[in-house]
């Protein structure tokens, strides 16, 4: 092995491919409903409590700003977690693991994930 290589440290001058930015955003967007899962927990506890709690919780999402913004965060990161979990399971039984069919396939999963999140974007509001 070559000792006199050069190494670089420099994080932001590195280009990654599209299929490793898909799986590194596929990873965020776990933490990010895991941690959405709070907010979800609370809406579900209140709206079960009483009538009364139901319709706070729905007034809430209906008049809210932040609360309609963090319900469209946590439907685009579960939408974009599923397109690129499907395509995982798809890598999985070895169809698109070569260089060329996993960049379509990267591009694939960003253009359906764009969709999903603009249609979630038009239900919540």
């Amino acid at each position: 092995m070559n000792k006199k290589r050069p190494v670089n440290l420099d994080l932001s001058t590195i280009k990654l491919p599209l299929s490793a930015l898909t799986s590194i955003t596929h990873r965020i967007s776990g933490v990010i409903m895991f941690v959405g899962l709070i907010f979800l927990f609370w809406a579900w506890d209140v709206s079960l409590s009483s009538p009364e709690g139901f319709e706070a919780v729905k007034s809430t999402l209906q008049t809210n700003f932040l609360a309609k913004f963090v319900l469209w965060g946590l439907l685009s990161a579960l939408a974009y977690h599923c397109v690129a979990g499907f395509k995982h399971l798809i890598m999985d039984l070895d169809i698109g693991v070569n260089l060329e069919s996993g960049h379509k396939m990267s591009q694939a999963v960003v253009l359906v994930s764009v969709v999903l999140i603009l249609l979630a974007g038009v239900w919540v509001w």
